[in-house]
């Protein structure tokens, strides 16, 4: 990073920084490429810069001061970070508590939210927000923790398969619990069989947990979603809590509203089928049977 001379003291108080960043970080999707070519210098100015897109995915690849940001959808940008770049994990309800980091917190595998800044075609963080869950357990990868093999393979899947393939997995089980119209509470009944599922789960070797919330087709869109998603949350909640199941081993719950219905919605029998959360036992494919 080249110093900049002959800056004013005006420009000093101003809260701007300004670096020398390569022009040719292009603000790109890439297919699979690993590296980037740095061709040329440019001045990058974060507090006058025009606003780039917020980025969310996991870091996927770093190089220096470079991220590799896998999105959800498989998409791949390359973001630019520099020291005027606030990082700070969040913890606890609503992720009111906050602590600032450095560069080095930005491991591999870690999911970010990335607030970006655009300048000569190229994309640079000016936030780079991440939980404090989260940067432990890429921590613990990383430093190679007393873990058992398969718990740590586990970790390191679990962080990864945010954004992954379900068809990177082998399903071993799937359990459904059911609601009633409109509600998120889970029954007597449901808590048992959450938790018996999450026995079962914890028997087989580096399995992992996915959960997803449905609807029936009462209702909009929105409320349908965002039902769905709250019906996933407490569930999620509920296994980790009560049922005792690690937050590492568990993928990110989504809520997909009335997609994938198991019976017609034109019934009542039909929609009780369908107001459900489907709780997945997943063993990736490269360690079933390891």
């Amino acid at each position: 990073m080249t110093s900049i001379s002959k800056m004013t003291k005006a420009s000093l108080l101003l809260a701007t920084v300004a670096i020398w960043a390569p022009s040719s970080v292009m603000a790109q999707t890439v297919a699979d490429r690993q590296d980037i070519v740095v061709e040329g210098q440019q001045l990058i100015d974060l507090a006058t810069a025009p606003k780039g897109p917020e980025i969310k995915g996991i870091i996927s690849a770093r190089s220096g001061d470079r991220l590799q940001v896998t999105a959800a959808d498989g998409t791949q940008t390359i973001i630019t970070f520099i020291e005027a770049t606030e990082i700070r994990s969040s913890k606890g309800p609503f992720g009111l508590s906050r602590k600032r980091l450095g560069g080095d917190a930005l491991l591999n595998g870690l999911p970010v939210t990335v607030k970006t800044v655009q300048m000569g075609g190229g994309l640079f963080a000016s936030q780079i927000k991440l939980r404090s869950s989260d940067l432990k357990t890429a921590q613990m990868i990383h430093n190679g923790t007393s873990q058992s093999f398969a718990e740590q393979t586990a970790a390191t899947d679990a962080l990864r398969s945010r954004v992954g393939d379900i068809d990177q997995y082998n399903v071993k089980g799937t359990t459904n619990v059911y609601f009633d119209t409109g509600k998120a509470e889970i029954s007597w009944q449901g808590k048992a069989d959450l938790c018996a599922t999450t026995d079962a789960a914890e028997a087989m070797n580096n399995a992992l947990i996915l959960v997803v919330g449905y609807t029936d087709s009462t209702g909009d869109y929105e409320y349908n979603q965002q039902l769905s998603e709250k019906r996933a949350g407490r569930v999620v909640n509920f296994i980790q809590q009560t049922c005792g199941w690690k937050p590492y081993r568990m993928l990110t719950p989504t809520g997909m509203s009335e997609a994938d219905p198991m019976a017609s919605n034109d019934t009542e029998s039909g929609k009780a089928q369908n107001r459900r959360v489907a709780v997945n036992i997943l063993v990736s494919k490269g360690l079933d049977g390891f």
